[in-house]
């Protein structure tokens, strides 16, 4: 049999005892030691890790026997391995949250079957064989829930369809609602944290970022900081605060991800933090709309609860079976929420399954039967619906940028020309606004973007250049005529214009999170 060394940085940590491999082997175990750094294999006496499951940056997973139960179930051990760059407060910051995700799984992992339960938790006195020092190492042991994440799923599939991610949300809106009901938030929902199990149930991973709802709403920034910012709500990733609405955001963004196979970094404008995702997926707009308003920026704007969501979604259900919408009933196992549906009858007289996931992650749709034809019935004409017009995309960072950068150098051009032309007073000053003005507004409109920037600055430069009375100005204050004055003044109000825009948009910014 092998075992694997839990010691961090064991050089050599595969070992291998035939004599674990006897059915009969009596209890209890002798202990068996690793052969590269004489670290204790068996754990607690009856945990025998015997494979790396991954490593994260706080924990490492090992996929383990329990020798003490009657048929050496497989479970998950979780050793805290928090970084070695970690000051001493935030040591103690990481070893709160490694216990805290012990406490959650045993209070709530027996009472909701799509949670991990919690076997056992225990630190462990050890040598450590290059400083001959005692040190103690933290060990959670946890149920194994044989499957794939959806991370892995969607890798080998591609984009899951629309009946899929609504299985998906349902499911865990189940569990996040009994979460958030239980005074707990989870704060790193992700695909990769959402396994499915050989039977099809989906379950919730990684408790140990987990924050009592009644806790302070601060928490500290730096290396202790959990969440993953490609899904992480804008309040997360700013300042740590989270409350329900948080998770929601993050499952939201979740199943947009799954919908259109891409990254969120692909998907979200970090300036905006607007999600522009619906050209690459093909959904119905009433489950778009669901998932848009979960995904606001502002948690004020999204839905108060899982349950809230829930309620739109039955609603969404219930409508499209009144409108004669063809259904699948999903196959679901005691707690629900796996992909595949059941329909008809086999020939035994049980019922048969018409869509299903393969052990490899894969969903095999089967071929869509005809309804029964109906007698025609002339339908009522539907009121033609007004033409909606979407909005318009927000503004990229680079856009933003260049659409100032063009506004400054422009307004240095007019500058030069209209007093040039019509002299410091008032009305010179007026006619520079009011130009201004208009590039202003069709930039706005998007009239004018893109290389028509590149081109007008141009055009304007030739003209200021070399058509000496539209640089008169220059040369009454003494400057010579040409290229380079007027190229120096275009430039400086360029940089002064991206400067200042740069400058509002961060005061924006600072206003909208505190609005």
């Amino acid at each position: 049999m092998q075992l694997r060394c839990t010691r961090p940085n064991c050089p050599s940590p595969v070992n291998h005892f035939s004599d674990l491999d006897d059915p009969n082997i009596p209890q209890p175990l002798k202990q068996k030691y690793c052969s590269a750094c004489r670290m204790e294999l068996i754990l607690r006496g009856r945990y025998l890790p015997v494979s790396l499951l991954g490593q994260g940056g706080f924990g490492t997973a090992f996929l383990a026997r329990d020798f003490d139960s009657p048929t050496k179930r497989s479970c998950v051990v979780k050793l805290f391995q928090p970084p070695v760059t970690l000051t001493p407060d935030q040591m103690a910051t990481a070893q709160r949250l490694f216990g805290k995700e012990a406490i959650v799984l045993e209070r709530l992992g027996l009472q909701h079957p799509q949670i991990p339960n919690l076997y056992a938790y225990f630190p462990l006195l050890v040598t450590n064989p290059l400083t001959d020092k005692a040190e103690e190492l933290f060990y959670l042991v946890q149920e194994y829930i044989d499957g794939e994440d959806l991370e892995k799923i969607l890798d080998s599939q591609g984009k899951f369809a629309e009946s899929d991610v609504k299985r998906v949300l349902k499911a865990m809106l189940e569990v996040l609602g009994f979460v958030h009901r239980n005074g707990a938030i989870h704060r790193d929902v992700k695909p990769s944290n959402i396994m499915q199990g050989k039977d099809g149930k989906l379950s919730l991973l990684d408790f140990g970022a987990v924050k009592e709802v009644t806790a302070p709403t601060g928490i500290q920034r730096g290396p202790t900081t959990i969440c993953s910012p490609e899904y992480a709500p804008p309040e997360q990733i700013m300042n740590g605060t989270v409350d329900k609405t948080s998770d929601l955001y993050a499952l939201a963004a979740s199943c947009v991800v799954l919908l259109t196979e891409k990254s969120s970094v692909e998907l979200r404008d970090s300036i905006s933090n607007q999600w522009k995702w619906k050209q690459h997926a093909q959904v119905s707009s009433e489950f778009a709309d669901i998932l848009e308003r979960m995904l606001q920026p502002n948690p004020r704007d999204r839905y108060p609860s899982a349950e809230a969501v829930l309620t739109d979604l039955k609603t969404l259900e219930s409508k499209a079976s009144g409108q004669g919408a063809r259904t699948v009933q999903v196959a679901r196992g005691s707690s629900g929420g796996s992909f595949g549906a059941a329909s008809g009858s086999g020939p035994s007289g049980g019922a048969s399954v018409a869509g299903s996931v393969t052990s490899g992650g894969t969903i095999v749709s089967p071929p869509q039967q005809s309804p029964p034809i109906q007698p025609p019935s002339p339908p009522a004409a539907p009121p033609t619906p007004p033409p909606v017009v979407a909005p318009a995309a927000p503004f990229s960072m680079t856009r933003f940028l260049g659409n100032a950068a063009f506004s400054g150098v422009q307004g240095g051009l007019l500058a030069i020309a209209s007093t040039s032309l019509l002299g410091t007073r008032a009305v010179g000053h007026i006619a520079w606004v009011v130009m201004l003005a208009v590039l202003g507004v069709l930039q706005f409109r998007r009239t004018i973007e893109g290389m028509d920037l590149v081109i007008i600055a141009a055009v304007t430069s030739a003209l200021v250049i070399f058509f000496r009375p539209l640089h008169k100005i220059l040369l009454d204050a003494g400057m010579a005529g040409g290229l380079m004055p007027v190229v120096i003044i275009a430039v400086m109000a360029g940089c002064g214009m991206v400067i200042l825009a740069v400058v509002f948009r961060l005061i924006f910014r600072v206003i909208s999170e505190l609005m």
